[in-house]
């Protein structure tokens, strides 16, 4: 019998979530990152919600994920960048 190292079955829609500090600039370098572990990913596809206050912005990616290490490569990257405060 072999262990499942995830309860997802792949491939699958996956949203993730960014929060970051808003700027320009934002929503493209999240979006080239991940088209980068994502090639199919449609930029088309974004959401964007700001802050009350417009100093934050949220971005929802939903990307078709074709295997847990894909998606533990993205969630570094996009966390080591300077600009994300946060991902889910």
């Amino acid at each position: 019998m072999t262990e499942k190292t995830t309860l997802l079955e792949f491939p699958t829609r996956f949203p993730i979530k960014i929060m970051g500090e808003s700027h320009e600039d934002f929503a493209q370098t999240i979006v080239a990152i991940v088209i980068k572990h994502a090639p199919d990913y449609d930029a088309a596809t974004i959401e964007m919600r700001p802050s009350s206050a417009g100093r934050y912005i949220g971005l929802t990616c939903t990307i078709t994920a074709t295997s847990q290490a894909q998606l533990d490569a993205l969630y570094r990257e996009l966390s080591a960048h300077q600009s994300v405060k946060m991902v889910l």
